[in-house]
């Protein structure tokens, strides 16, 4: 098992395919982009595939969310869900994804294992869109939720993240959308993980302003907690139930001291926090020929040393070199 000092035990292990994104958001890098990391460091499909055999057969890993960047430009993406669906046990496999291409990948994704997706989507103002992602890509956006619900990747989750006077006044009309479609909602507080290093805390929407404006809205009680586990979302019933919007207050109402996360890089290194300044190197020891007991001993220290929480609020908190794209979701 992958155990660290505190008690705590990583099953759920997010993988980055690609530093890559065909977006350009605002919380995540600049409207240039960044200098992406050169192919030969990426990790190919079979290393990916052998990695995460490790952690599910050796490790107890028991959900893997393939993540970016953008992990639909990864075009090995349908068969690496495949071949991870074929693992014993079987994980949980889902995908975070910003929607554009979902449209004609959906239906394959499914077939081949996927049992879910989370999908990016903080306005439905076009304009807005742009002004967010510098792209005008809103309706490939909306096509590829459509597609996902009809191919049966369900709950179909929706993350959204409230910037202040650029996107924070559609939280209501996003849960109205959602609602109507039978999405999951969840809000998420914008994390200082920008590749500008832009992030303000005074100036971030937290999750009692989105609660607050949701409440004009809408009736909410607070979901039975027992349900919540290590989930990050708080969850409430609207109106009653069964319908239910989740807030993420990775800041403001941390969760570290239930997390149960690791993070593998594009380029094969552990992660024991998403906050974390220190990765361990997988990818080298197995281009090296370490075997698979070498790499789940790495694995395992790599997790041993997790701190007790990610240290936002502490005045010596650094921001991680790599932006969120860099890392995975």
């Amino acid at each position: 098992m992958l155990v660290d000092s505190f008690g705590r035990v990583a099953t759920d292990l997010r993988v980055s395919l690609t530093d890559r994104c065909n977006l350009r958001c605002t919380y995540c890098m600049p409207p240039e982009g960044l200098e992406w990391l050169p192919k030969p460091e990426l990790l190919t499909a079979d290393e990916i595939v052998r990695l995460v055999g490790i952690g599910v057969e050796r490790l107890g890993i028991t959900e893997v969310r393939y993540t970016g960047g953008e992990p639909l430009l990864r075009r090995e993406l349908v068969d690496i869900v495949t071949r991870t669906a074929a693992l014993r046990p079987r994980p949980r496999l889902s995908v975070t994804t910003n929607g554009i291409g979902l449209s004609r990948l959906a239906a394959p994704l499914a077939d081949a294992g996927l049992d879910r997706v989370n999908v990016s989507l903080d306005t439905l103002d076009r304009d807005t869109f742009v002004r967010l992602a510098h792209r005008d890509r809103l309706a490939d956006v909306l096509a590829g939720l459509a597609s996902a619900e009809a191919a049966g990747l369900r709950p179909v989750k929706v993350n959204a993240v409230l910037m202040r006077d650029v996107n924070d006044h559609e939280a209501v009309p996003l849960l109205d959308y959602c609602l109507e479609r039978g999405y999951e909602l969840r809000f998420i507080e914008q994390m200082p993980l920008d590749a500008q290093h832009g992030w303000r805390r005074d100036t971030m929407v937290t999750a009692d302003e989105i609660l607050k404006r949701l409440l004009d809205a809408y009736d909410l009680t607070p979901d039975d907690p027992r349900e919540r586990g290590s989930a990050p979302a708080e969850l409430f019933l609207v109106d009653g139930g069964p319908a239910r919007v989740g807030v993420i207050g990775s800041v403001t109402r941390p969760f570290c001291g239930t997390c149960d996360r690791v993070r593998l890089t594009a380029d094969g290194q552990i992660r024991n926090c998403l906050f974390a300044t220190d990765e361990s190197d997988l990818r080298t020891a197995m281009r090296n020929g370490a075997g698979d007991d070498e790499l789940a001993e790495r694995w395992r220290a790599a997790v041993r040393v997790k701190r007790a929480g990610h240290g936002i609020d502490d005045p010596a908190f650094l921001q991680p070199a790599r932006p969120m794209s860099a890392i995975g979701g």
